[in-house]
């Protein structure tokens, strides 16, 4: 077997904690995904999805 360089440490926060508070990530993958939705004119397709997870959540 090749011999590779040792893997770097991933890195977290600080505070020890290296996630994300969920509406942290939601907030970041909202603007990408108003330009998917008006680049493919997915209305439909997103009004699908979204009443599929809430009736998987149970709402």
């Amino acid at each position: 077997m090749a011999h590779t360089a040792p893997r770097t440490q991933i890195r977290t926060r600080e505070s020890g904690e290296g996630r994300r508070h969920p509406l942290v990530a939601t907030l970041m993958a909202l603007p990408l995904a108003v330009l998917l939705l008006l680049v493919f004119d997915g209305w439909e397709t997103v009004t699908i999805q979204a009443s599929s997870v809430g009736e998987m959540l149970g709402r």
